[in-house]
């Protein structure tokens, strides 16, 4: 891995507080180096694809909350798969939601994976540890 994988960004798409210092929290104690950018709803999600375009460096991950104010999760996801310099940026959506509609539609939409968030910090902690070890350690991502 390139020591400039470790300085891409993380973007956190989620507009709950709790889950954004929990998530914060996980990384931190598995001394994950990548910076973490919060988006905390989906207009602020989006708003990252025109800087993206003007060359700021692409996210090694989005980690995507469905059940957003503003625009809703699937259409955020849309729209990023949708644009073809973005299309390959891995998003795991990481939500509350286990209705299988919710899940159908994010893996016709492009989603690389689906993951229940876990109430418990421990369990949280062993759904971080797997993030980091996959998607920050071993997935290759697009440049």
């Amino acid at each position: 891995m390139n020591t400039s994988d470790h300085t891409r960004p993380i973007l956190l798409i989620e507009d709950n507080p709790m889950d954004v210092d929990l998530t914060v929290r996980a990384f931190k104690k598995r001394n994950i180096a990548n910076p973490i950018q919060v988006a905390r709803d989906g207009e602020e999600a989006l708003a990252f694809l025109p800087s993206w375009e003007a060359g700021e460096p692409l996210p090694t991950v989005i980690l995507l909350d469905l059940k957003l104010p503003k625009v809703h999760g699937l259409e955020v996801l849309r729209q990023i798969k949708a644009h073809q310099r973005f299309a390959a940026i891995p998003i795991v959506v990481l939500t509350s939601s286990s209705e299988d509609s919710d899940i159908k539609t994010a893996y016709q939409l492009g989603a690389n994976s689906y993951i229940v968030k876990p109430v418990d910090f421990d369990k949280f902690m062993e759904v971080a540890a797997q993030i980091q070890l996959y998607w920050i350690v071993l997935n290759v991502p697009p440049r």
